[in-house]
């Protein structure tokens, strides 16, 4: 499929968490497909250095996903410079620390919850009144397949997540007649820096729990994100799709 069939060329997108893993693998899948893409990270340097790697249809944006008004700040910015938002990927997020609940204390239980799920809930608040004003917009949420089974050890990471699939499925509703659609993917692992911040024994866990055996790669999320974010996607809001090797059952 060459730049722009997927019917992104002109769409102006903003992707957070973008500097590298998943992000930046969805962030290079849509300028390849046509898309402008603002490369949203709280690692300024990283993201500059992606961004830079991207060309001329990308440029970096520091962005905490937890402070309201670096969204407001962060979007303007996107606006002033391309003159619209079609497009908004909440990626950026955290694993948190593997351990049974009974010995996480209620900072780490808060900071997977700010990030995770409270930061996608400031993303979609922030980037939907353009996109309703405009009749068009398309809203990706990266939840897991933690939020739907729920892995051992990593509780806020999978209350987190549950709560994306949630609030995904609730914003869809909300803006279903106003040309906006809002949709999640849930990822079983996928091979990226996140897994430095999990035990060795937990990605065995996740792992075992594929029946093909083997964990997910970057450009296959930012594949299946490349279609949702397109004019392709027309009667879907509001839906989970799995990126699983097969361990989704639901």
């Amino acid at each position: 499929m060459t730049s722009g069939e997927r019917g992104l060329t002109g769409r102006v997108a903003v992707v957070t968490g973008a500097a590298r893993g998943i992000g930046l693998a969805i962030a290079r899948r849509l300028v390849a497909d046509g898309a402008r893409v603002a490369v949203a990270d709280i690692d300024s340097a990283t993201a500059g250095e992606a961004a830079a790697t991207l060309g001329e249809a990308a440029f970096a944006l520091t962005l905490d996903v937890t402070s309201e008004e670096q969204w407001a700040a962060a979007l303007g910015n996107v606006s002033e410079r391309w003159g619209r938002i079609d497009i908004l990927v909440n990626n950026a997020g955290v694993a948190g620390r593997s351990a049974p609940c009974w010995e996480l204390d209620a900072a780490e239980w808060r900071q997977v919850l700010d990030i995770d799920l409270t930061g996608v809930f400031l993303g979609c608040r922030a980037a939907l009144p353009a996109m309703i004003a405009a009749g068009y917009g398309r809203i990706v949420n990266i939840a897991s397949i933690a939020g739907k089974e729920g892995n051992p050890n990593a509780v806020p990471y999978s209350a987190a997540k549950a709560g994306v699939i949630g609030l995904t499925k609730a914003v869809a509703k909300e803006v279903a007649t106003k040309g906006v659609l809002v949709n999640a993917v849930t990822p079983a692992v996928i091979e990226t820096e996140i897994l430095a911040q999990v035990s060795a024994e937990h990605i065995a866990y996740m792992t075992s729990r594929i029946p093909m055996g083997r964990t997910g790669k970057p450009e296959e999320v930012a594949a299946l994100v490349s279609f949702l974010c397109s004019d392709e996607l027309t009667f879907s809001t509001g839906a989970v799709f799995d990126l699983s090797g097969g361990r989704a059952t639901y």
